[in-house]
Order: structure tokens, then C-alpha cells, then sequence
């Protein structure tokens, strides 16, 4: 895993300073299904999205539940894990062949220390993602899956076309019988 020591083309969202940071961060070449953090393991990295994508999900009576997908340009972590030193209440795993860039948590703590305007970028992504599991956990109560799947399809339409059908079905909640009788209907 070489170091990274200029930006990386497709990350550039992120807002670090490369050229003073970039030997910080680890570049990774991963395959589909690879398990980057397992649910009940204490978080030590996180990882920024340039190509590929992730998802975040945990085990409910040996069911995958997938919680949320990550795409280029994102950063994903288990936040809560990560800063609190608690085990992850998920996994962290590749849906696709990905390049990633993977951060320590003690590299992480040394640019976020020294840049304000880094740290400030960071607690906006935490503010999003909240917004994220708000939203997606008031969907299950007020709405039935085929409305989950019209919303899901009008607003992220990228997930229905780059992620398997089995994957997005544990996304909404339902399996993936119901999801193809949900299709049709749509």
C-alpha cells in the first residue's frame, strides 16, 4: 500500500492540505466483498472514497441489514467507533472493486488538530450523515417499502443502477422477492 503524496484526482472535495498531509494517507486497491471493518471490532481508520463504492451494515439474527452506501468522493468511518474507542455497531465492507484511501485514527487526530478549517469540513460530513440516518429511519415508520423504493429511485438513482438487487432489498428493509414484485409494479 503505497503512500499517497499529491491529491488524489477524484477526492479533491475532501478539504486537506495535500501537499502537507498527504503522506498521512494509504491508498488501497480492494476487491468486492472486502471487509474493511468487522460489527464488534474497535475502529482504528477511516477511508476516503476514489473509486468504488462501500456500505455499512450489521448482522440482525445472522441477516445482513444494509444501512448505507458510500460512493467517490466520500469519506466513511464508524464515526462512533472512532472517536470513542467503543466497538463499531457495524461493518464496513466494498460492494464493487474500489480504490480507497485509508487514514489512522492518530493521523486523522494530527491534521485535525492542526486544521481548523479540516476539522470544521469534517463535523459538517457528521452533521450530513445524521441528517442521513434521521431521514432513512423515519422512512421505516412512515412509509411503505414501494414508497421507500420511489423514493429511493427518484433520489438516488445511482444506487439502483451500481448496486446489486440483494444489497438495495436489505437497504429498504425487505427481501429481495419483494423488491422484484415492487419493480414490476414501478
Amino acid at each position: 500500500m503505497p503512500s499517497v503524496s499529491k491529491p488524489p484526482d477524484k477526492i479533491t472535495p475532501l478539504k486537506i492540505d495535500w501537499e502537507k498531509y498527504g503522506h498521512l494517507f494509504k491508498e488501497m486497491i480492494i476487491p468486492a466483498k472486502t471487509i474493511l471493518l468487522h460489527e464488534g471490532d474497535v475502529s482504528k481508520n477511516a477511508y476516503f472514497i476514489k473509486e468504488g463504492c462501500l456500505r455499512l451494515w450489521f448482522s440482525n439474527n445472522g441477516k445482513d441489514v444494509t444501512f448505507q452506501f458510500f460512493f467517490e468522493n466520500e469519506g466513511v468511518s464508524s464515526i462512533e467507533s472512532f472517536r470513542s474507542g467503543e466497538p463499531s455497531l457495524f461493518t464496513i465492507e466494498s460492494v464493487e472493486p474500489s480504490v480507497i484511501y485509508m487514514i489512522s485514527k492518530k493521523s486523522f487526530g494530527e491534521i485535525f488538530m492542526d486544521d481548523p478549517e479540516s476539522n470544521a469540513y469534517v463535523n459538517e460530513i457528521i452533521y450530513k450523515r445524521l441528517s442521513h440516518y434521521s431521514r432513512l429511519f423515519m422512512s421505516y415508520i412512515k412509509y411503505t417499502p414501494e414508497e421507500r423504493y420511489k423514493e429511493l429511485l427518484k433520489n438516488s438513482p445511482h444506487i439502483i443502477k451500481r448496486i446489486p438487487q440483494h444489497y438495495i432489498a436489505s437497504y429498504l428493509g425487505i427481501t429481495s422477492v419483494s423488491l422484484s414484485r415492487i419493480r414490476n409494479r414501478v
